[in-house]
């Protein structure tokens, strides 16, 4: 079991849950797996970037590694500029949704892809030794490389966007000056919002965790579609001209059937995860699509769809993978083909959405706790009561955070009061654990 990785990288508040000296370490340790390794680097807006990037770099060369610094880019142009510069490996500095004063380190292999559990524990072997200094590596600046998924970006679509408009919140993250120039390229009028740059407002109050933002400007604007990514845009949440709001569950129905009418859904199968709403499944089902489920984490997903060739995979939270064109979540790249979707269809996103979902109720319990609250038998006897009262098809799911100080509970089941309520009562029932 992994001490410092979570379900997505190192996270924490920078230097204080993740430090200087973790950054370091894992440059060394990178350094010590690969003989002069070739490593890029690139991270977003958060103030605290720049800190653990050298950090990592000091690290890195120590071990005799040779870092490319890309500068402020997203998650997934790391992980392809990882392929396209023939690196080792790729490190973002960022902790994705998570406030501005938290960071993270995301690590990915030569082929593009997050490290898997067994890779992640192997790395971490080397975090109690002590630095190991060999013959020193150097330290490169590349701020182009960008143009390189730029180019990329704009090859996942044939069509012209001329006479669309799009509405884009970049969440005064990673994306702020990417996602704006291919869509203006690709030929879309653009709106932004949340394109400052400034990371001390990253996340705060705009980006996928707060639509209301993107609704705002959707409406202001007259624009046709609108996209919310996160402060590194490897997620994803939709606006229609209608502001209705998309989330990932939402995204995978439509493009499965897109693509499947397309004949570009590998085995006529998805990936989703034990939170993807029952009625998503459903609705698949009678479009002839399977559905399997994995664990929440992209990671999960990710491997499920590597191990069965698939094409497309996702959360419910905006991680949504197209593998034709990406090893991992890309919010852009998914913004570009939905553009495209609702252009070739000339139908709006509500237009194209025909499945009915289950009521689903989601809470968040803040506690620095968790594994004591989870792992309490009050809570487990107290949901096995509640699944008792509801029907055979409700699910109940109760998981720590693996990113945050938070247990998340999802209620689904047939009826929406219902929903609410067992999800409320679970949310008290562990504030009096947590008292107690």
């Amino acid at each position: 079991m992994s001490i410092y990785f979570g379900t997505d990288g190192i996270r924490g508040i920078a230097c204080r849950d993740l430090s200087t000296d973790i950054a370091q370490k894992l440059g060394n340790s990178l350094g010590q797996k690969k003989h002069c390794a070739k490593i890029v680097i690139g991270r977003d807006t958060r103030v605290s970037g720049s800190l653990l990037t050298s950090a990592f770099s000091v690290g890195a060369m120590l071990a005799g590694a040779n870092v490319i610094d890309v500068g402020v880019v997203t998650t997934p142009c790391v992980a392809l500029l990882t392929q396209k510069l023939n690196a080792d490996y790729g490190v973002m500095v960022s902790a994705s949704h998570n406030p501005p004063e938290y960071n993270g380190l995301k690590v990915f292999t030569s082929d593009g892809r997050k490290l898997n559990e067994r890779e992640e524990a192997e790395l971490e072997e080397f975090f109690s030794t002590p630095l190991i200094c060999l013959k020193l590596g150097v330290l490169e600046y590349d701020k182009a490389a960008v143009k390189k998924y730029e180019e990329h970006l704009k090859s996942v679509t044939k069509l012209d966007f001329s006479g669309i408009k799009v509405a884009l919140d970049c969440s005064n993250g990673a994306s702020y000056k990417i996602a704006k120039k291919v869509f203006k390229e690709l030929g879309a009028t653009v709106f932004v919002t949340g394109c400052s740059g400034n990371g001390n407002k990253i996340n705060e109050g705009c980006g996928s965790l707060h639509i209301e933002n993107l609704q705002s400007l959707v409406k202001t604007s007259g624009a046709d579609i609108g996209f919310a990514f996160d402060g590194d845009a490897d997620r994803i949440i939709a606006v229609d001209r209608n502001l209705s709001v998309f989330d990932g569950d939402k995204l995978i129905y439509i493009l499965a059937k897109y693509l499947k009418a397309k004949g570009e859904l590998k085995n006529n199968t998805v990936v989703g995860t034990s939170h993807t709403n029952s009625g998503i499944c459903r609705a698949l089902e009678k479009n002839k699509i399977n559905m399997i489920r994995t664990d929440i984490g992209d990671k999960y997903v990710i491997e499920a769809m590597e191990n069965m060739n698939l094409s497309l995979g996702g959360e419910q939270s905006g991680h949504i993978i197209l593998s034709t064109y990406t090893t991992t979540g890309d919010g852009v790249l998914t913004a570009i083909k939905l553009t495209e979707i609702v252009k070739e269809c000339k139908k709006s996103l509500s237009e194209l959405f025909d499945a009915k979902l289950y009521p689903q109720e989601n809470r968040t319990y803040i506690t620095n706790d968790r594994l004591r609250i989870i792992n309490n038998e009050s809570l487990s006897q107290e949901i096995k009561s509640m699944q008792n009262k509801l029907p055979l098809s409700a699910r109940i799911l109760v998981r720590a955070s693996g990113t945050e100080p938070k247990i998340r509970i999802m209620v689904e089941t047939t009826s929406d009061e219902d929903a609410v309520k067992y999800a409320d009562e679970l949310l008290s029932f562990m504030k009096k654990i947590d008292n107690h």
